[in-house]
């Protein structure tokens, strides 16, 4: 059996390390986890913006070397073709490529103003308005992959690469007590109770706090 190794930073704080996390559990790829301390220069440089790009989270297996999480998700996706990273139709995959190439590349006032933080809950929480932009988008996704594919996840009955690289914003949701039409709340509240979520969620509780910046009062 191949050995392979996931780098992550923090599991409370870092949502491209849970995306990653989550497409190697769900490729059912046997892996190992090593976690950067909060000191890490690179972990750091993710968790508090400060670097346009990054190496975590980071995939060893075998001889290969894979980060970003797209990129481990194509490498998974091509490795283990029978997972289901990906929906079954054209079509469908298309469409899982267009919303999962929006999340990597977009919705920076999201990231800003609402930070993941699992371990927090800031009740009515005020949202400014360029964030607002961004989950009114989130939301519509959300509506029309529901209504197009019947849910419970966004691409049907299995959850798939998609719901891998919106998961984060879940949590961001339940964090910043952010007011959610029924549908997508129900959506939200299915990603916070997938197996996978909660065992990472579990992991999380445990981590020190090691980067005082990003426990800040809002």
């Amino acid at each position: 059996m191949t050995a392979a190794t996931l780098t992550i930073s923090s599991r409370n704080y870092s949502s491209w390390s849970l995306r990653g996390w989550l497409i190697c559990r769900m490729a059912g790829l046997d892996f190992q986890t090593e976690v950067l301390a909060g000191t890490d220069a690179s972990s750091r440089a993710e968790l508090l913006h400060l670097s346009p790009s990054f190496l975590v989270p980071r995939l060893r297996h075998g001889d290969v070397v894979v980060w970003d999480t797209i990129a481990i998700a194509e490498y998974l996706g091509e490795t283990f073709p029978d997972a289901g990273l990906l929906p079954g139709p054209i079509t469908e995959r298309a469409h899982c490529r267009s919303i999962s190439g929006e999340m990597h590349s977009g919705f920076v006032n999201l990231r800003s103003a609402l930070p993941m933080n699992l371990r927090a809950f800031h009740p009515a929480f005020r949202v400014f308005n360029g964030a607002k932009a961004d989950i009114e988008r989130i939301v519509t996704i959300f509506d029309d992959c529901l209504d197009r594919y019947e849910g419970p996840f966004l691409f049907g009955a299995k959850p798939c690469l998609a719901d891998a690289m919106y998961a984060p914003v879940c949590t961001r949701f339940r964090t910043y007590d952010v007011a959610l039409p029924p549908r997508a709340a129900a959506y939200r509240d299915t990603i916070l109770h997938w197996p996978l979520m909660v065992d990472w969620a579990e992991a999380a509780a445990d981590e020190p706090d090691e980067i005082e910046e990003l426990e800040m009062e809002f």
